[in-house]
């Protein structure tokens, strides 16, 4: 019996190792995957800095403007520049006038304009690129913009044509920039899906809740394919009320993974180089300009 226990012990301890074993080693797979993916397509992720002007107003307080500086994320999907941004991103006003459409009558008047008065891609060598809004699509949460003069030097994009769709619980790698407070470095985080919506159109869930400051970032499979950009997802008037602007996600919103195929398409409406200020297209749907919400 001496002899038996311990060869059952033994063998308990020896399948643990392997196990332990197996975990670490794939652990250090999915490390290695994740930095290949990072030194091959940092360069296309980057610091897009907004100037806001905005203009609210709110019964029993009048109207009232302020001009507000920020640093959003964006991600180069073409050489000459062309950037696509979470449209939520360049436009806060629109997470708390959807919050406040659900409450009370009074928060329901709740108005807010927000007009882009700068927009400015920064580079790794500290140049900055004077750029404007080409395209607004609020169905996808996409805003592109572009430099308003042709580069010298092409830019690191990704190739949204080669990309990958995800299943349940696989594994995302995100590319992000950090923000000024941490010298705008490059991260990576990894991520899994947590849920697939096939209905009105298919996106990605992740499992952890985003902030704002991952939107417009990208996400890729665990071969280096795009999966999509990360954006935001509302539902007009679900919210919670005024309470739920101190969360980092509000209720009524959820951060979602666009399909590259989805971008794709929405780069096809943008207009060329030059044609901007002539062309509908570069207008949003309503002929709203594209530079204000």
């Amino acid at each position: 019996m001496q002899t038996t226990r311990g060869l059952s012990h033994g063998y308990f301890v020896a399948v643990a190792s392997a196990l332990l074993l197996n975990a670490a080693c794939q652990a250090d797979d999915l490390a290695d995957r994740g930095r290949a993916i990072f030194k091959e397509h940092q360069h296309s992720v980057v610091t897009v800095q907004l100037v806001l002007k905005s203009k609210f107003s709110m019964p029993g307080r009048g109207a009232e403007s302020n001009e507000s500086r920020q640093d959003v994320t964006g991600t180069v999907v073409d050489p000459s520049g062309l950037t696509v941004l979470s449209l939520t991103a360049t436009d806060p006003g629109t997470i708390l006038q959807t919050m406040l459409s659900g409450g009370s009558d009074e928060e329901s008047k709740f108005k807010m304009e927000t007009e882009l008065s700068d927009v400015k891609i920064l580079l790794d060598d500290g140049s900055e690129l004077a750029s404007e809004v080409v395209l607004r699509d609020r169905d996808l949460d996409l805003a592109f913009i572009r430099p308003k003069t042709k580069l010298t030097t092409p830019l690191s994009a990704l190739d949204l044509t080669k990309s990958a769709k995800a299943e349940i619980l696989d594994q995302v790698i995100a590319l992000n920039r950090l923000g000024n407070s941490a010298g705008r470095a490059y991260s990576a985080i990894v991520e899994r899906i947590s849920a697939i919506v096939q209905r009105p159109r298919l996106f990605y869930v992740p499992d952890a809740s985003i902030g704002t400051s991952t939107l417009g970032a990208p996400a890729f499979n665990v071969d280096g394919k795009l999966l999509g950009i990360f954006v935001m997802r509302s539902m007009k008037g679900r919210s919670g009320g005024g309470g739920a602007m101190f969360n980092m996600q509000p209720e009524g919103f959820t951060a979602i993974i666009l399909p590259a195929d989805d971008v794709l398409k929405a780069i096809k409406q943008v207009p060329a180089m030059g044609e901007e200020k002539d062309n509908p297209k570069a207008t949003e749907p309503g002929g709203k300009p594209a530079g204000k919400s």
